[in-house]
Order: C-alpha cells, then structure tokens, then sequence
C-alpha cells in the first residue's frame, strides 16, 4: 500500500498519549481523544480556547438540522430534504487568565505538555505548565462522559501555582454559538437560561428541525474564590475570582447535565422535566460519578478485551478501536444507530450506512446482543421511511436509504443515494446473521420477518430480466465500491439478493410449522400473496452472478474485466484522499476500485466458497484496491489470513488497526472512522482467529503473524462466554456455563463442555 503512518503518539497497550503540543497535528489529536457514552460525544479540544486552527465539536446523537436540497436539475425521485448532525453546546468551555494575560497555548509561553486518554478507565487528562508573566502555574484538566448515566459529563480543573502569586480568574459556561464548521454557521437560537441558586441552565433550539438541547451546570469552587453570574446572547457562565499564592492549589468541578427533545415538546415543559432531573442529576459529586464510570469500563474490559503478545502497537490500536466503539454506540436506545464517524465530527453528517450491518453488528453480536438487536430494531423503526421511499422510487416494498439519521434519504449525490441499491440487503443480512448467531426466533417471526418480506418487495420490483439470457438482475447500480457506477449486474447486489431472497422463502416455510400463527399475521398485515414468492423463487434461481468459469473470479460487474487497467501501487502518495485530488471522472473509467466488493461474498458466505475460488479471487482484485475506503485494510487482511498469506494479512492488519492513531488515510481531522474499527475488531476475531459464522456451528482456522507470541479474545455465544486463546503450541477453547456446544476447529468437529478444548496449532498456519 503506497498510503504514509504519521506517527506522533506514545505507544502503550492501554494510554494513548501526546508529550508535547504539536499544532499541525491538532485537529487530528482532538479526533482521536474525543469522549462519548452513545447520547452525547466531544472532540478532544481544549476546553479553555485556542487560537491554532482547531475544530470545537460537540454532538448529541440524533440531534440535527434539516435544509432543502437544491438540485440544479431535479428528477423525480430525488430527495429534497437533507439533514445532518449539529454541532451543540460547548459545556466544556472554559476560560483562564491572570491580570496580565489569558490561557491559550497558541500564543502563551508552556512546557512539560501531556494530553493522555486512558482506555481501562475512559478517562482524558492533560496538563501542562503556563508560564504566565506573573509566574509559573500547572493546569491540570480532567473530563468523564459517564457510560452509567449518559445525560451526565464531568470536568476537573486544577490549578497549582509553582512560583506565581496573584490573582487569577476561572470562567466556566455553557456555550451555544459553536459554529456548524463545515457550513461556517451557527444553527441554535437559545431560547431560555438563567440561573437557579448555584445551577447554570440554558436551552436552545434548532432554527428547521424544531429539535432542543437542554445544558447544565454545577460548579464546585475553592472556598476562598469569589463568583459572579454572566449571561451573553447564546452563554450562561460563572466567573470565579482568587488570589493564588506560591505551591497552593485551587480546584474547580463541573458537573454538566444534557437532556434533548426531538418530539418537539413545549418549551415550557421541557425545560421543567429538563431543569427537575437536573437538579438531582447534579447532587452527584465528580468523585461518584468518576468511579461509577471506571468500575462500567473495568466490566466491559473483563468480557471483551482482546490480548495480543508482541505487538504493542496494534495492541494499542485493537483496544482504541474497541474503547471508541462502545462509546458510540452500546444498544441503549434502539432510535439510535451506529454513524460513520460515531459523533467525533461532522463529516458524513453524522448519517448511519450500511456499514452498521456489515461490519458493526459482528462486534456487538458477540459483545451485546442486546445492542446487536438494538441496531436491527433502528431498520424496523424506520420501514415505514424506508417503504415511503421505494414508492418515491417507483417501486414496492422498502428502500432503505443510503445514508440516514432518522430514516430518510439523505444522500444527496444522486448517484450514490440512487444507485446503491445494496443498502436493504444489508439489512436483510444482519437480520440473518443476528437470528443465525442469537437465536432470537421471537424478533425474526416478528419484526425481522416483515422487514424481509418488503425488502423482497423492493428487489422484485427493482430487477429486471435481461433479453438475451433470460437471467434476472439489476441494472444501472453502484456496488460497494464506488468507483463504478451506472454499472450492471453488481455482484455483489445480485449474490446478497438472492441469498436474500432464498432466506426470506426458507423463514416463512419454517413460521409453518414453528410460528403458524404469526405466520398467518404477517400475512394477513403485509396482504403476502402465494404468487409474490414463487416470483422470489424464481428470481433467486435465476439471479446472474457472473463468473469466469475457468479461473473461477467472479466479475463485480457485466463487461469489467475489459476495463482499461490502471497499476494502483505507482499512485503516489500524495495523491491520496483520490476524491480530493483527482478530476471526479478519473475515478471511473479503470478497473481500479475503491474498496472489496465481489470479494465480499466470500468472506460473508465463506463456506460456499473453495479456497481455491477464494485465492483467484484475491489474486486479482487485491492489486486493482486504491483502500481508499477506512474499511478496505480490514477485509484484505482478513481473506489473506484466511489464505495463509501471512504478511501480507499483516501489513493490512496494521493498517486497519491504526489507521486513526496514525492517520493513514490524511483525513483523521474530520473525525474517526468508527464503523471501520469494528473491521479491525473482525481483523483479529474472524482473521487471524479465522472465526467463521455462516455455518451450521463456529468455525475456527486461526493463523499467527510472525511477530506475536499469543492472542486472546472472548465471544459472547448463546448466553454464555466462550473464551479462545492461540499461542504457537495449541489453540484452546474454554466455554463457561453448563451443556456443550459444537465448534469446528481446522475443519474437524469438536464438543466443548466442563473441559476445555485444545487443537494442536499447525505449523503452515504460523508465519
């Protein structure tokens, strides 16, 4: 891969960590030591203000802003509305100065620099020391966004003088004039703020969505500090006052609370039920809340922690990944989904994709099924946006958009939002692969079966048959990779199609006997006539997959492999990200693509697949991948381990697993690409621990790079936590609880039940 690490920070298997402030990694750093707890999420910005080019940014999930879409041309069918997630409340800020100047590191004189995110304990802290004019005083900043009570965040301040003496001022508020950076406007009109003995509250309004942000806070002040109450247009703070003398210490905590209402209650109401539970909410002391918040993370890190020996740096990596997953998103509200870049900016617009069902459910599937239902429960949610959205399409069933916050259509670059019709079988997928892993047979004759159903709906009538062969595809689509548009008979679209097509027939056969009485409702509800799925059947047998019989590659799509050729190893790197350097039809016209697409059906269904098939298929798509998707690396990685091909499967695998910390991609600053850190999760789990799930039991054919020792991972698997560790002797597997359940380890069935279970590692699967 032609793409450049920037290394800048510490390497430790649990503390990410930055000695020294360096301005033109700022952005990036403020990225990568963003907080969140699934309702609420901040970048890692100084909360005392800067001048160096930063990005303050700080979200709530599902809160956003809408503006009509103006299309110089507009075809019918083509949204009209586009909504993204906005930048909120700033209940961080935080301003400090001395008589003689104010804090701010892009012009005042500092040293002994450390800013550290500690993953064990979901904990950020920095300090520095100031050298004001009238003396030197250590900063100290702490802040916590509970993973128990997600409304709560904290902040500590600690100032400590080390040679000055004199008086210095502390304000502390909340800030509603934070700017929409990518559109340079702010898009809150505060409504109400006061204060309320020695809690500071505001609330505001978005100027289209109607949607409100309700912000508090309480302080705790060094007793001897004198305080004032200020108000601004979109602030409500709290000036504190003290005269600090030589090696004393003065301290400030904040306990901030958010409440959000997307329902759009009086303003009146809910800045009552907003102001009542704040003032319990704030009774808490930073000290509860902090260790409450620990002891969550301690938990979390106890079941799902991966463990890997000799490789600090991807251990590090593996950890950030999982840490930032379980902040974005950990299943505790189904209206709410998984974005591309979590809620650490603004680019992507905060919209969910269908990267959530590909590559995030796998990780919660085996870490929080509950979570894993949760994402499901979102699709269902939303059918009714997605079944308006098929008919503005001109077709039936449900049309699941390409990229959403609230279940409509969002994309508004047509050939995107129109031609990536392989968004609803994505979901058709998760619903399988949760049902298929989980057992919950209650959701799939439920809600998973009425999904199904209007998601065959919507392919039926999207297809067509072709003139000449008789066989039934898809024509005029955009597959995963987005390279090729217009294009037809996407491979991949036509393969998922028909196992989706295949799955929805075998899960109303199997209602006959187990559900019949759900069955009969679901039929009844969606009027599902007998005629509607013998046509499924028939388009499922005769879906065109096309293949090179003789080398056995599947072509992503009719007339592919005549496309010029483009050597994309001789990109230089500069050129990277290509979107931004590169005319836009440069990208379209080769066989180069931008991420793994046929190849995505041999990895999702990989037991239909010989290795032989696998291996051609890698072969020649691999050297044709710019990557220049984040969750490219990760799949590569995965099918090359599958293949024994062993550094080339780590190489990726380092790319993945750090592709943030160290910016592989020239685009950390916009945020994290948090759905690709669950393709680094499904790296270590279904790649070099080969766990594969598309079978009748789990399959494990794990492989070890040269450079590790051991690895460890847990996986919860039917209620119970099966625990596998690979070393260069055994493989061993150890399941808790009672009964025993059915593996296959290097293609040989086992029973794992009160013993565990060890398989002698081959030599050909160690590099």
């Amino acid at each position: 891969m032609t793409k450049i690490a920037k290394k800048f920070l510490s390497t430790d298997p649990w503390i990410i960590e930055e000695k020294g402030f360096q301005p033109e990694h700022a952005k990036v750093a403020e990225s990568i030591f963003s907080l969140g707890n699934e309702f609420m999420g901040v970048r890692g910005y100084f909360e005392e203000g800067c001048s160096v080019d930063r990005f303050v940014g700080s979200f709530f999930n599902g809160i956003f802003e809408e503006e009509p879409i103006n299309h110089p041309v507009c075809y019918n069918g083509f949204p009209k509305r586009f909504h993204f997630m906005l930048n909120s409340v700033d209940w961080l800020y935080t301003r400090i100065r001395t008589e003689k100047e104010e804090l701010d590191l892009g012009k005042c004189r500092f040293s002994h620099f450390v800013r550290s995110l500690d993953l064990r304990e979901g904990v950020l802290r920095r300090s520095f020391i100031w050298h004001a004019a009238e003396g030197d005083i250590r900063i100290e900043f702490e802040r916590v966004l509970s993973m128990v009570e997600p409304h709560l965040g904290i902040q500590r301040i600690i100032l400590t003088s080390m040679g000055f003496t004199g008086k210095a001022e502390v304000k502390l508020g909340l800030d509603f004039s934070n700017f929409q950076h990518n559109r340079n406007k702010c898009f809150w009109s505060t409504i109400r703020k006061e204060h309320d003995g020695d809690v500071a509250a505001i609330m505001a309004r978005t100027l289209k969505s109607a949607q409100k942000v309700f912000s508090s806070m309480k302080i705790k002040s060094p007793a001897k500090s004198e305080s004032c109450n200020e108000t601004g247009d979109q602030i409500i703070s709290r000036s504190f006052k003290l005269n600090l003398k030589n090696n004393e210490k003065a301290s400030f905590d904040r306990i901030a609370v958010n409440f959000t209402d997307k329902k759009a209650l009086k303003d009146d109401d809910f800045w009552n039920r907003s102001m009542k539970s704040a003032m319990e909410l704030n009774c808490a002391t930073y000290e509860k809340v902090r260790a409450e918040h620990v002891a969550c993370w301690k938990k979390i890190w106890s079941e799902q922690d991966i463990e890997i020996e000799g490789d600090p740096e991807n251990q590090q990596g593996v950890r950030f990944g999982i840490f930032q997953l379980h902040q974005t998103y950990h299943g505790v509200d189904p209206s709410l989904n998984v974005s591309a870049k979590g809620l650490t900016g603004e680019e992507y617009h905060g919209h969910t994709w269908w990267d959530t069902e590909t590559y995030c459910l796998p990780f919660y599937i085996f870490n929080n099924p509950a979570a894993a239902k949760n994402l499901l429960e979102y699709r269902y949610l939303t059918l009714p946006q997605a079944k308006q959205r098929a008919i503005e399409k001109g077709c039936k069933g449900a049309r699941y958009p390409m990229e959403t916050i609230d279940g409509t259509e969002a994309c508004s670059v047509w050939q995107h939002g129109d031609l990536e019709i392989h968004v609803p079988v994505a979901v058709a997928y998760g619903i399988w692969h949760y049902s298929h892993l989980v057992k919950d047979k209650d959701f799939l004759y439920g809600h998973g079966i009425e999904m199904l159903v209007e998601i065959s709906r919507y392919y039926a009538s999207r297809g067509g048959w072709a003139q000449l062969t008789g066989e039934y595809g898809f024509w005029c689509v955009m597959g995963p990779d987005e390279f090729h548009m217009m294009s037809h008979n996407n491979c991949y679209t036509n393969f998922m199609v028909k196992k989706s097509f295949e799955y929805t027939l075998s899960v109303l056969e199997e209602m006959k006997k187990a559900a019949p009485v759900k069955l009969d409702a679901i039929v009844k509800k969606l009027d599902l006539k007998k005629e509607e799925m013998k046509g499924w059947m028939k388009m499922a047998e005769r879906m065109r997959v096309p293949q090179d019989k003789k080398t056995g590659v599947y072509e992503q799509h009719d007339g592919y492999f005549d496309m010029p050729h483009l050597e994309v190893d001789k990109i230089k790197p500069e050129e990277f990200p290509l979107y931004h350097n590169w005319a836009y039809y440069k990208l379209f016209r080769t066989d180069m693509i931008k991420q793994p697409d046929a190849m995505l059906i041999l990895f999702f269904y990989s037991q239909e697949f010989s290795d032989k098939v696998k291996k051609a298929n890698f072969e020649f798509y691999e050297p044709r991948c710019s990557h220049e998707s984040s969750l490219s690396p990760g799949v590569h990685s995965i099918m090359a381990a599958e293949l024994g091909l062993n550094n080339k499967a780590y190489s990726y695998w380092g790319h993945a697993a750090r592709l943030d910390l160290d910016d592989y991609n020239n685009n950390t600053n916009q945020g994290l690409h948090t759905t690709s850190m669950a393709a680094a999760w499904m790296n270590v789990v279904y790649g070099f621990g080969g766990l594969r799930t598309d079978g009748e039991c789990l399959s494990f054919r794990p492989s070890l790079p040269k450079k590790w020792k051991s690895f460890k991972f847990s996986l919860r698997y039917l209620g119970r936590i099966l625990n596998v560790r690979i070393d260069r002797k055994v493989v061993r597997l150890e399941i808790g609880g009672k009964g025993a359940i059915k593996v296959e380890v290097f293609d040989k069935s086992y029973s794992i039940g009160d013993k565990p279970l060890e398989v002698k590692m081959p030599k050909s699967r160690m590099a």
